[in-house]
């Protein structure tokens, strides 16, 4: 019951912050990575670039002990504030200051990658896309907009590994109203290089989605596992069941 109040409540965060306001940009498909150099990557990507702002009040720091870790590394390498390694993944923000800063309260990001899958991608597409269209935009308080979400509340967190972009649009006329036209994308311009390239930011993009996905499910390794051998014993169990049905009206008539 208490689960399914903390879930209810991390739902209802998510339409506050940088999720809102979404355009029709085409996602990506997030590369699939469950490798555990991966996870424990996307694990670090994770506490330096998005719990500054971003809490996950379902998970604990002890359960990345799941991807390989041991209480010393995560105390030596993911705690900087004197958390405890048995505390929840929350931050010291309070919510009005959220607010007053942003314009809105960042969510919750437990779960996000359930909760932002739609009809044009799975949760993990939507959030690999967005976090690699981020463009420099003067115009927005932060100096940030993004493609996926326009006019985002949210700043760019990687912009120093990824660098700084423009964004290139061309006019076309409208197909709806002639003699109007409408910009268009076109395409993401370098303007300062990152730390990263493009293809090593995509890379680190894929592992802190990963990570983010497995984190709104840590058992779901287990599970599929156990899932698997419910069905090959449901399978040996049908098979015997129909054998012994066999044998025993074998010699009724």
């Amino acid at each position: 019951m208490m689960f399914s109040k903390k879930l209810l409540a991390v739902l209802a965060l998510l339409p506050g912050f940088a999720f809102a306001n979404e355009g029709s940009f085409a996602l990506d498909r997030a590369p699939e990575r469950t490798d555990i150099a991966s996870l424990q990557n996307g694990a670090k990507l994770f506490v330096n670039y998005c719990l500054n702002c971003h809490s996950a009040s379902s998970m604990r720091y002890n359960r990345l002990r799941d991807l390989g870790l041991s209480e010393d590394q995560i105390k030596n390498n993911l705690l900087f504030s004197g958390e405890k390694v048995g505390d929840l993944m929350t931050i010291a923000m309070r919510p009005a200051d959220a607010k007053a800063w942003f314009g809105a309260v960042p969510p919750d990001l437990s779960v996000i990658t359930r909760a932002r899958a739609s009809g044009a991608g799975s949760g993990p597409d939507y959030i690999y896309t967005y976090l690699r269209t981020f463009y420099k935009d003067d115009a927005r308080p932060t100096g940030w907009n993004n493609m996926v979400v326009p006019n985002v509340a949210m700043p760019h967190a990687m912009w120093q590994l990824q660098g700084v972009r423009t964004v290139k649009m061309t006019e076309q006329p409208d197909p709806h109203e002639p003699g109007k036209t409408i910009h268009k994308f076109a395409g993401f311009e370098q303007v300062a290089p990152g730390t990263m390239s493009a293809v090593e930011f995509d890379t680190a993009t894929a592992d802190l989605v990963a990570y983010l996905s497995w984190m709104a499910e840590p058992a779901q390794g287990t599970r599929k596992k156990l899932g698997a051998i419910v069905l090959i014993f449901l399978s040996i169990f049908a098979f015997l069941a129909w054998r012994l049905n066999e044998s025993y009206w074998k010699d009724v008539k």
